[in-house]
This record gives structure tokens, sequence and C-alpha cells, in this order.
């Protein structure tokens, strides 16, 4: 059986990186080289590289009312589709420099949704899109009460127009499978709290 992971970053040679373009976010060209797996060398190649930031996404979950905040706001990306351009998204924010992931999630609950979290549970860490960027994210689910959850909220000198919604983690699941919700965060989290929420909701520590 072939080894897994045979290969590391030690074994990628990078002759030449240039940035191509710089405003809010950057983007490096690379004429890069790394041995394959039948032991030949691959041929100089070019690939151009997204530069942004590592990311910190959270779902709130109130585990006694068993519902959960999701955010409603535009998004660029998703113009032009089959689709409204606005999307239903956790909260989450751009991790700065000197911030823990924790650290985010606590500033994002309060700046995009009004709520703090305690405690925080780690689901996992994911590459957004490794072919192209450079984007980590880290995803929670933090516990909240949606009592009094809900609401305009969202920095204006940013640019964010963000309704908050709560919605039953019934209704919020079946949004993902039957497509109205459609950004990976959003999917990998109502997946994990789909698996979760029996534990959740029976004694969150």
């Amino acid at each position: 059986m072939a080894k897994l992971f045979q290969f590391n970053a030690d074994d990628v040679n990078v002759e030449k990186r240039e940035t191509v373009f710089q405003g809010f976010f950057r983007m490096d060209k690379l004429w890069l080289t790394h041995p394959r797996f039948d032991g030949r060398d691959m041929p100089v190649f070019t690939r151009e590289l997204f530069i942004r930031g590592d990311a910190t996404c959270v779902l709130p979950y109130d585990p006694e009312r068993d519902e959960v905040v999701l955010l409603e706001q535009f998004r660029l990306g998703a113009l032009g589709r089959d689709q409204s351009p606005w999307l239903l998204e956790l909260v989450a924010g751009m991790n700065e420099d000197g911030e823990s992931p924790e650290e985010v999630a606590q500033r994002e609950g309060q700046e995009e949704a009004g709520l703090t979290f305690a405690p925080l549970e780690k689901i996992c860490d994911y590459l957004v899109s490794p072919g192209g960027s450079t984007e980590m994210i880290h995803l929670y689910c933090g516990r909240v009460s949606t009592a009094d959850a809900g609401g305009l909220y969202g920095m204006e000198h940013e640019h964010e127009d963000i309704r908050a919604h709560v919605v039953s983690s019934d209704d919020a699941i079946a949004m993902i499978h039957d497509g109205r919700i459609n950004n990976a965060a959003a999917i990998i989290a109502l997946q994990w709290l789909e698996l979760n929420r029996a534990r959740l909701r029976k004694g969150w520590q």
C-alpha cells in the first residue's frame, strides 16, 4: 500500500514568486516544481495564488430552545447565479494579527449578531479552496441564548448590512438539504450540529 503524505513543504521548490495584484487582497504568481508520485520531477509550472488571511466562523446554537442564529447578507461572489446573492451564513470574520480564533469569534459575535458565546466548541479547521487560495477557516459552534436574538447588525463603515435570524435547528438543517444554504462553512457546521445535536441538548458543558 502506498504511503500517505510522503511529501511535505520542503519538497516544493519555488523558483520565482512575484505579486501581480495588490488591493484589499493580494494575488501572487509562482513558478514552482515538486516531485511526482512516480519518482520523476514535475516540470516547472506556474500558478496564481490568492493571498487571503485566515477567518473564523461560528454557528450560534441554543441547546435549550434548539435554535440557531443565521446571518443574511449580500455576497458579491453569488451575483449572477440562479439564486439570490443574499446568503444565510454563520457569524464570521477575518483573523487580525495577534488575535486567536476564539477572540475573533467573540468579537464578530458582538459586531454581527449581538451575541456572546459560552462555551465555544471547535468543529474543525479547513482550507477553503487550496487549489488557488491560502485561506483557512477555523470553525466553531458557540452556545448562546436565542431568547432575545435577531435584528439588524454590521459595521456601517465596513459596508456591512446584516440581518440576524433565529431559525429552528430542523429548519436550518432542511435548508442545507434542499440547497437554500449553499456556503461551505454553514453546511459543515449544520451537518456537525445534526450529528452532535443530541449530545449538546443533553448537557453542553
